[in-house]
Protein backbone atom coordinates (compact mmCIF):
# COMPACT_ATOMS: atom_id res chain seq x y z
CA UNK A 1 0.00 0.00 0.00
CA UNK A 2 1.20 3.68 -1.05
CA UNK A 3 1.96 5.92 1.72
CA UNK A 4 -0.94 7.48 2.69
CA UNK A 5 0.87 11.04 4.40
CA UNK A 6 3.84 13.42 3.90
CA UNK A 7 4.91 11.82 7.28
CA UNK A 8 4.65 8.38 6.38
CA UNK A 9 6.79 9.24 3.01
CA UNK A 10 9.18 10.94 4.81
CA UNK A 11 9.70 7.95 7.08
CA UNK A 12 9.94 5.51 4.26
CA UNK A 13 12.85 7.89 2.81
CA UNK A 14 14.30 8.15 6.13
CA UNK A 15 14.56 3.99 6.37
CA UNK A 16 15.75 3.71 2.76
CA UNK A 17 18.52 6.40 3.71
CA UNK A 18 20.05 4.18 6.49
CA UNK A 19 19.67 0.83 4.16
CA UNK A 20 22.10 2.68 2.22
CA UNK A 21 23.91 4.18 4.50
CA UNK A 22 25.02 0.72 5.91
CA UNK A 23 25.61 -0.68 2.47
CA UNK A 24 27.99 2.35 2.07
CA UNK A 25 29.67 1.41 5.40
CA UNK A 26 30.98 -1.72 3.75
CA UNK A 27 32.03 -1.03 0.45
CA UNK A 28 36.07 -1.15 -0.24
CA UNK A 29 37.77 1.37 -1.97
CA UNK A 30 37.76 -0.62 -5.41
CA UNK A 31 33.98 -0.21 -5.12
CA UNK A 32 33.56 3.48 -4.36
CA UNK A 33 35.52 3.82 -7.36
CA UNK A 34 33.48 2.10 -9.47
CA UNK A 35 31.81 3.70 -12.42
CA UNK A 36 27.78 4.10 -11.13
CA UNK A 37 24.75 3.90 -13.85
CA UNK A 38 24.93 7.80 -13.75
CA UNK A 39 27.60 8.96 -16.41
CA UNK A 40 30.79 10.51 -15.18
CA UNK A 41 30.27 9.58 -11.43
CA UNK A 42 31.51 6.76 -9.43
CA UNK A 43 29.82 5.48 -6.71
CA UNK A 44 31.57 7.80 -4.17
CA UNK A 45 29.94 10.48 -6.54
CA UNK A 46 26.75 9.02 -6.68
CA UNK A 47 26.74 9.10 -2.57
CA UNK A 48 27.93 12.49 -2.29
CA UNK A 49 25.16 13.32 -4.61
CA UNK A 50 22.55 11.84 -1.99
CA UNK A 51 23.97 13.57 1.07
CA UNK A 52 24.35 16.98 -0.60
CA UNK A 53 20.77 18.38 -0.07
CA UNK A 54 21.23 17.00 3.52
CA UNK A 55 24.08 19.33 3.85
CA UNK A 56 23.86 21.81 1.84
CA UNK A 57 22.13 25.33 2.64
CA UNK A 58 19.46 26.03 0.43
CA UNK A 59 20.81 29.90 0.21
CA UNK A 60 24.27 27.81 -1.04
CA UNK A 61 22.80 26.07 -3.86
CA UNK A 62 21.03 29.55 -4.72
CA UNK A 63 24.13 31.14 -5.77
CA UNK A 64 25.60 28.58 -7.53
CA UNK A 65 22.49 28.19 -9.59
CA UNK A 66 22.91 31.44 -10.56
CA UNK A 67 26.62 31.06 -11.08
CA UNK A 68 25.69 28.70 -13.52
CA UNK A 69 23.02 31.04 -14.78
CA UNK A 70 20.22 28.43 -13.94
CA UNK A 71 21.70 25.56 -15.01
CA UNK A 72 20.88 23.05 -12.59
CA UNK A 73 22.56 20.36 -13.58
CA UNK A 74 25.78 21.51 -13.70
CA UNK A 75 25.10 23.75 -10.21
CA UNK A 76 24.02 19.88 -8.98
CA UNK A 77 27.51 19.14 -10.66
CA UNK A 78 29.47 21.08 -9.12
CA UNK A 79 27.86 21.26 -5.31
CA UNK A 80 28.08 17.37 -5.50
CA UNK A 81 32.01 17.23 -6.34
CA UNK A 82 32.08 20.10 -3.27
CA UNK A 83 30.25 17.36 -0.88
CA UNK A 84 32.42 14.78 -1.89
CA UNK A 85 35.60 16.50 -1.50
CA UNK A 86 34.59 17.86 2.29
CA UNK A 87 32.77 14.89 3.35
CA UNK A 88 34.34 12.02 1.25
CA UNK A 89 35.25 9.78 4.16
CA UNK A 90 32.22 10.17 5.98
CA UNK A 91 29.61 9.97 3.72
CA UNK A 92 27.83 6.79 5.27
CA UNK A 93 27.47 8.30 8.57
CA UNK A 94 26.15 11.84 7.14
CA UNK A 95 23.58 9.86 4.97
CA UNK A 96 22.58 7.88 8.49
CA UNK A 97 22.62 10.97 10.67
CA UNK A 98 20.29 13.20 8.43
CA UNK A 99 18.43 9.99 6.93
CA UNK A 100 14.77 11.76 8.57
CA UNK A 101 15.60 15.39 6.49
CA UNK A 102 12.22 16.82 5.23
CA UNK A 103 14.05 18.57 2.50
CA UNK A 104 11.87 18.22 -0.90
CA UNK A 105 13.12 20.05 -4.24
CA UNK A 106 11.04 23.07 -4.83
CA UNK A 107 7.89 22.64 -6.52
CA UNK A 108 8.03 18.55 -6.04
CA UNK A 109 6.69 16.64 -2.48
CA UNK A 110 8.19 14.27 -0.84
CA UNK A 111 8.02 11.49 -3.38
CA UNK A 112 10.66 13.14 -5.14
CA UNK A 113 13.68 12.39 -2.50
CA UNK A 114 11.81 8.80 -2.57
CA UNK A 115 12.50 8.27 -6.11
CA UNK A 116 15.82 9.77 -5.66
CA UNK A 117 17.35 7.48 -3.00
CA UNK A 118 15.20 4.36 -4.76
CA UNK A 119 17.12 5.00 -7.95
CA UNK A 120 20.49 6.32 -7.32
CA UNK A 121 20.49 3.42 -4.56
CA UNK A 122 20.23 1.08 -7.95
CA UNK A 123 22.62 3.35 -9.60
CA UNK A 124 25.11 2.37 -6.86
CA UNK A 125 23.83 -1.33 -6.00
CA UNK A 126 23.95 -2.86 -10.16
CA UNK A 127 27.07 -2.04 -11.07
CA UNK A 128 28.52 -3.59 -7.68
CA UNK A 129 26.29 -7.03 -7.71
CA UNK A 130 24.27 -5.57 -4.83
CA UNK A 131 21.12 -7.01 -4.41
CA UNK A 132 18.78 -5.32 -2.59
CA UNK A 133 14.56 -5.78 -2.59
CA UNK A 134 12.89 -2.73 -2.34
CA UNK A 135 9.56 -3.07 -0.46
CA UNK A 136 6.52 -3.31 -3.25
CA UNK A 137 4.62 -0.38 -2.15
CA UNK A 138 7.52 2.14 -2.77
CA UNK A 139 8.19 0.75 -6.36
CA UNK A 140 4.38 1.62 -6.76
CA UNK A 141 4.50 4.95 -5.05
CA UNK A 142 7.68 5.82 -7.13
CA UNK A 143 6.62 4.29 -10.30
CA UNK A 144 2.97 6.11 -10.27
CA UNK A 145 4.87 9.45 -9.26
CA UNK A 146 7.71 9.04 -12.42
CA UNK A 147 4.54 8.34 -14.96
CA UNK A 148 2.85 11.24 -13.50
CA UNK A 149 -0.40 9.46 -12.06
CA UNK A 150 0.69 9.97 -8.09
CA UNK A 151 -1.46 13.60 -8.73
CA UNK A 152 2.51 14.50 -7.51
CA UNK A 153 4.60 16.80 -10.06
CA UNK A 154 6.59 13.71 -12.11
CA UNK A 155 10.38 13.82 -10.98
CA UNK A 156 10.91 13.02 -14.32
CA UNK A 157 9.25 13.58 -18.21
CA UNK A 158 6.60 10.66 -18.49
CA UNK A 159 7.53 8.38 -21.61
CA UNK A 160 3.82 8.45 -22.83
CA UNK A 161 3.85 5.99 -26.38
CA UNK A 162 4.06 2.91 -24.66
CA UNK A 163 1.77 0.55 -21.92
CA UNK A 164 4.36 -0.33 -18.78
CA UNK A 165 3.73 -3.38 -16.96
CA UNK A 166 5.49 -4.52 -13.97
CA UNK A 167 6.38 -8.52 -14.47
CA UNK A 168 7.00 -8.72 -10.35
CA UNK A 169 4.46 -6.93 -9.08
CA UNK A 170 0.80 -5.59 -9.54
CA UNK A 171 1.51 -2.28 -11.86
CA UNK A 172 1.10 -1.13 -15.37
CA UNK A 173 0.09 2.40 -16.52
CA UNK A 174 -0.11 4.20 -20.19
CA UNK A 175 -1.50 3.13 -23.49
CA UNK A 176 0.50 1.48 -26.43
CA UNK A 177 2.89 -0.93 -27.39
CA UNK A 178 3.66 -2.70 -23.97
CA UNK A 179 7.19 -2.71 -22.28
CA UNK A 180 7.58 -5.57 -20.05
CA UNK A 181 9.79 -6.00 -17.04
CA UNK A 182 10.97 -5.70 -13.32
CA UNK A 183 9.17 -3.09 -12.08
CA UNK A 184 13.32 -1.43 -10.52
CA UNK A 185 13.87 -1.49 -14.53
CA UNK A 186 10.99 0.43 -15.21
CA UNK A 187 11.94 3.02 -12.77
CA UNK A 188 15.42 2.87 -13.96
CA UNK A 189 14.37 3.57 -17.71
CA UNK A 190 11.73 6.19 -16.59
CA UNK A 191 14.94 8.04 -15.09
CA UNK A 192 17.06 7.90 -18.55
CA UNK A 193 19.04 4.58 -17.29
CA UNK A 194 18.83 2.77 -20.79
CA UNK A 195 20.93 0.05 -19.39
CA UNK A 196 18.02 -1.83 -18.52
CA UNK A 197 16.49 -2.14 -21.33
CA UNK A 198 17.45 -5.20 -21.40
CA UNK A 199 15.95 -7.11 -18.63
CA UNK A 200 12.62 -5.95 -20.71
CA UNK A 201 10.62 -7.07 -23.58
CA UNK A 202 7.50 -6.43 -25.72
CA UNK A 203 7.15 -4.31 -28.46
CA UNK A 204 7.55 -1.12 -26.70
CA UNK A 205 10.93 -1.76 -26.04
CA UNK A 206 12.20 -1.20 -29.44
CA UNK A 207 10.10 1.92 -29.23
CA UNK A 208 11.95 2.96 -26.09
CA UNK A 209 15.23 1.99 -27.49
CA UNK A 210 14.75 4.19 -30.39
CA UNK A 211 13.88 7.50 -28.14
CA UNK A 212 16.21 7.06 -25.94
CA UNK A 213 19.01 6.83 -28.61
CA UNK A 214 17.25 10.34 -30.16
CA UNK A 215 16.21 8.39 -32.82
CA UNK A 216 12.32 8.33 -32.64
Amino acid sequence: MRPESNDAIFAEIAEERRIMADTLATLTTEQWDTQSLCDAWTVRDVAAHLVMPLVTPLWKFGLTMARYRGNFDRANQHITRRTRIEHGDNLPELLAAKAHSTFTPPGKGPLAPLADILVHGQDIRRPLNLAYVIPEHRQVAVLDFLTGYSGDTPFSKPIDSVRWQATDLAWSQGDGPVVEGPAVSLMLILTGRGCALADTTGPGTEVLARQMSGQG
